[in-house]
C-alpha cells in the first residue's frame, strides 16, 4: 500500500468514526497541531541526556497519539481519560520535588532538550486554545482539555529540570 492515497486531494479527510471533514477544519488543525507537539517532544527526547525525562517524554508521546485519536473521533469513549490526567498531576509532582522552586521568568535555552520542551510547551498551550475554540461548536471530552492543560505544565516542569542540570 502506497504511503499516498489520493482520498484528500479535495481538501477532505477521514475522521477515526469515519465522517469526512475539511482539513482545515477546527478539529482537524486541533489533532494536527498535537502531532506537531509530538514532534517537538520527538526532538527534546533525542536532545536529552536524562534517562527519566526521555521516559517520561516517550511516554507523553504515547499518550498523545492516543489524544489524536479522541480528537479524531466522534461520539467514543475517551483514551484519554481522568487516570491520564492523574498521571500526568503525579510526574508534575515528582519533577517539583526535584527542581528548585519557581521564583520568577525562566529564559529557556541553556540546554538543548529544554528549548524542545518550551517549544513543546507553547505548542501544547495553542493545541489547548484550538481545542478550547473546538469544544465551543463540538464534542470535546473533559479529560482530553485536562489532560492538554496539564500536558504544558509538565512540559514547563521538565523544562526545568533539564535547564538546572
Amino acid at each position: 500500500m502506497s504511503v499516498y492515497t489520493k482520498t484528500g486531494d479535495a481538501g477532505i479527510t477521514s475522521l477515526y468514526t469515519g465522517e469526512r471533514v475539511s482539513k482545515n477544519s477546527l478539529r482537524v488543525k486541533t489533532y494536527g497541531t498535537v502531532d506537531e507537539l509530538n514532534s517537538a517532544l520527538a526532538m527534546a527526547r533525542a536532545a536529552s541526556s536524562n534517562e527519566r525525562v526521555k521516559e517520561i517524554i516517550l511516554g507523553l508521546q504515547k499518550n498523545n497519539n492516543l489524544l489524536m485519536a479522541d480528537l479524531a473521533s466522534k461520539g467514543q469513549k475517551a483514551m484519554i481519560n481522568d487516570e491520564s490526567v492523574a498521571a500526568i498531576e503525579k510526574m508534575i509532582d515528582e519533577v517539583e520535588e526535584i527542581v528548585p522552586p519557581f521564583s520568577g521568568f525562566i529564559i529557556p535555552g541553556d540546554t538543548l532538550a529544554g528549548a524542545f520542551l518550551d517549544l513543546a510547551r507553547t505548542i501544547t498551550r495553542r493545541a489547548e486554545r484550538l481545542m478550547l475554540d473546538m469544544a465551543a461548536e463540538d464534542e470535546v471530552h473533559e479529560s482530553n482539555r485536562l489532560y492538554i492543560n496539564r500536558l504544558s505544565d509538565l512540559c514547563f516542569v521538565l523544562m526545568r529540570m533539564e535547564e538546572n542540570r
